[in-house]
């Protein structure tokens, strides 16, 4: 399966679920600290509306701040808008092959992610997940050093999902869910508790 087609089934969750969601769940936090439902979403749609040109004249405008540029993104996609209106802006979205500059796998990684940053801090648990979703966004992350630091984090862990065919890495073993393991990849804590080994004491050890 194409990396753009994977994008386009998650994408397709959110947008479901964000349908189903009460009014005043758009306003409760996320997994990403200090950004709310709505921030998170308008994220999503700032990297569904993205392109390499935009994203060097953003990140110009904003004198090479990321978090800067990313804030950008919220206020001109989700400031100001209702949860219907926002959530119609990303449903726009659901098909775009827009994307910053580097690999289209950053898009589906993002989608993944943020789409559990929304739904495990509502306490909604974590999506369907097709297994080539997460051995794509994990083979892709496990090599990130910026802006995530992936490959710091795992250096001499052994990652494994317990329900795809993906391994990597060498030491302790972190196992567990195939979503949990990508999440702890990338620093969220609250998917450790999924999983299982003697590396996991690693990982929460270090930022």
């Amino acid at each position: 399966m194409d990396v753009w087609e994977m994008t386009d089934g998650e994408r397709r969750q959110i947008a479901a679920r964000l349908a189903e969601m009460p009014e005043d769940a758009w306003g409760q936090p996320t997994l990403c600290e200090g950004w709310l439902v709505r921030d998170v979403v308008g994220h999503l749609i700032a990297i569904g509306s993205m392109s390499a040109g935009r994203f060097v004249r953003g990140m110009a405008r904003n004198r090479f701040s990321f978090d800067s540029f990313q804030g950008e993104g919220i206020r001109t996609y989700a400031s100001g808008k209702s949860p219907a209106e926002i959530l119609r802006g990303f449903e726009a979205t659901l098909s775009s092959r827009a994307k910053p500059p580097g690999p289209k796998t950053t898009v589906l990684g993002e989608v993944l992610v943020h789409g559990e940053d929304i739904f495990r801090a509502q306490s909604q648990g974590f999506g369907d997940h097709p297994a080539e979703h997460l051995v794509a966004a994990a083979d892709f992350y496990k090599r990130n050093s910026f802006p995530l630091k992936v490959k710091r984090r795992i250096r001499g862990v052994t990652l494994r999902m317990t329900d795809a065919d993906w391994s990597y890495g060498s030491g302790p073993e972190v196992a567990g869910p195939g979503i949990s393991v990508l999440m702890a990849m990338v620093g969220r804590k609250i998917a450790l508790s999924d999983l299982k080994g003697d590396g996991v004491a690693v990982l929460a050890a270090r930022s």
